[in-house]
């Protein structure tokens, strides 16, 4: 959350000349609402089904994309079982939560950092790290880069 996964994303599809898959504005447009309000009337295990769905549907696009899946995304055995058996390339776009905390103040569409951002974020990151590291192939610091240098360190 705010390590700039749709941001980069966007730069690299745009530079390799591929769409770009956003696994939230892709849950957003399948219910027809956005993420906080699934949250808010569906709660989070229900959200997470979908983002199941809308991970395995990226996965399986049929031709060769850029896909930004919402760091959540790891929290589902089944969902790391999809992206490790899947054939892409998986990187951790890693970032401090302080920074992370500061890139999403006031962003009214992240549901799970509203009370105290930067321990949530910490939080977060102690409780995920592992799993991301399981499924990444590789691990991009973006602290003090540029998008462009995050986007030259994702292609190399």
């Amino acid at each position: 959350m705010g390590s700039g996964k749709t941001t980069v994303g966007r730069a690299i599809a745009t530079r390799l000349g591929r769409p770009l898959l956003d696994s939230d504005a892709m849950i957003e447009a399948r219910e027809g609402r956005t993420v906080r309000d699934i949250f808010r009337s569906d709660g989070e295990d229900a959200f997470r089904l979908v983002e199941t769905a809308v991970l395995a549907e990226a996965l399986a696009w049929p031709e060769m994309a850029v896909i930004a899946a919402a760091g959540g995304v790891v929290l589902r055995p089944e969902n790391r079982r999809l992206l490790h058996d899947s054939r892409a390339r998986i990187v951790w776009l890693r970032a401090d939560p302080g920074l992370l905390a500061d890139r999403v103040k006031g962003g009214s569409h992240r549901p799970l950092i509203d009370e105290d951002p930067e321990a949530t974020l910490r939080q977060m990151y102690d409780d995920r790290a592992e799993m991301y590291r399981e499924v990444a192939d590789a691990i991009v610091t973006v602290d003090n880069r540029s998008v462009n240098e995050v986007v030259e360190a994702v292609l190399r």
